[in-house]
């Protein structure tokens, strides 16, 4: 947080670049391991107001309406 927004998004840009990769391969360890911080630094967008939440709705409603 102390590194501001653009950090942040950079970071999680890295995150979800290897988890990616990971997706692609049959190592579901792997595949949980690149989770844990893509997610986790996604959460970290409350900088701009979001919440978790608000994304888990957004999903929640695209799986039902699709």
């Amino acid at each position: 947080f102390s590194k501001g927004l653009n950090k942040i998004a950079q970071k999680v840009g890295e995150e979800a670049v290897e988890l990616i990769i990971e997706s692609k391969d049959s190592n579901e360890n792997f595949f949980k391991r690149e989770c844990s911080p893509f997610i986790s630094l996604f959460n970290s967008f409350t900088v701009k107001g979001f919440k978790i939440e608000d994304v888990v709705r957004i999903l929640k409603y695209r799986s039902e309406n699709n």
